[in-house]
């Protein structure tokens, strides 16, 4: 059967959606902070984070600018931190990103984001209709609760196979899914397998990433990040393309905050492991293509 996930990225990112939201709503998330009575400032007027702020209050958002680099679309948005929490526009993201997460990219801009190594819990269906997710989606949150994981943002959607060559948008004949949820530290369980869970540790990993809002058009989204790779020389792709997905249904659907992205590195460079570098005795994860 033909490949048919490009066509259908956007029921998964949905499925995702949801899948976020019922953990948050099952693990008692916080209640979503009251938005900031200023209206919210861009490009080099958008105010930075207080260095002062104490690590607990909102969720613990940061600017980190020595991880993302405006490359390419609307260069003059600019996200927020108010009380801790990401801020563009009407957008926030409600969940804790994991420790040494990059900032989010705000709507219609292009960054290139440095990622550190992250520890994952996933779980990979041959369904690339996103119907395997629905059923994925329990294990997962059974997986985070039983070991007492707090949900985190973003929710990450990965399409290994998704294509035969990116740059030509060749589509593959054959893909699959893979949901994770996100580890808020490397230092939470040990690594190894979980029936059909796979938790590993993603090696850091450098993307090319365009922010997306509300019920965005993913395949259109890899035409924006393609074309921005034909015009330069420096950088090619490294993996499989990926999706965030930082909110659930109970934020206005157009208010919802995702990124669209693939891996990218310097032309010449290595190939990076997939996997990064684990302590002790637990069994190893099985490797997997670049992503975060």
């Amino acid at each position: 059967m033909i490949h048919s996930s490009i066509s259908t990225l956007a029921s998964a990112a949905s499925i995702a959606v949801a899948a976020s939201a019922f953990a948050q709503a099952l693990t008692h998330a916080p209640p979503q902070p009251d938005a900031p009575k200023a209206e919210p400032r861009t490009g080099s007027e958008a105010a930075p984070a207080s260095p002062s702020a104490p690590a607990e209050v909102g969720h613990g958002a940061v600017r980190t600018p020595k991880l993302v680099t405006r490359v390419g679309g609307n260069r003059e948005n600019a996200i927020q931190v108010v009380d801790g929490v990401y801020r563009f526009e009407q957008a926030m993201i409600e969940s804790p990103l994991p420790d040494g997460y990059p900032e989010p990219t705000p709507f219609g801009a292009i960054d290139i984001k440095e990622y550190p190594s992250v520890r994952r819990a996933e779980l990979t269906s041959k369904d690339d209709s996103g119907n395997g997710m629905v059923a994925g989606f329990f294990p997962l949150f059974n997986h985070i609760k039983k070991r007492d994981i707090a949900m985190t943002a973003p929710v990450e959607m990965d399409y290994p196979g998704l294509y035969k060559d990116f740059m030509k948008d060749e589509p593959s004949e054959e893909g699959s899914t893979t949901m994770s949820f996100l580890y808020r530290s490397s230092k939470q369980g040990p690594v190894g397998t979980d029936g059909k869970i796979v938790v590993r540790d993603a090696a850091p990993v450098t993307v090319l990433s365009i922010g997306a809002k509300g019920g965005f058009d993913a395949a259109a989204e890899f035409d924006v990040l393609r074309t921005w790779l034909k015009g330069q020389e420096e950088w090619e792709v490294a993996g499989d393309p990926h999706m965030f997905v930082y909110n659930g249904p109970f934020v206005d659907p157009e208010w919802r905050w995702s990124e669209v992205q693939v891996p990218i590195r310097r032309r010449g460079e290595a190939v990076k492991p997939a996997t990064a570098p684990t302590a002790g005795d637990a069994p190893a994860a099985p490797a997997a293509k670049p992503g975060a």
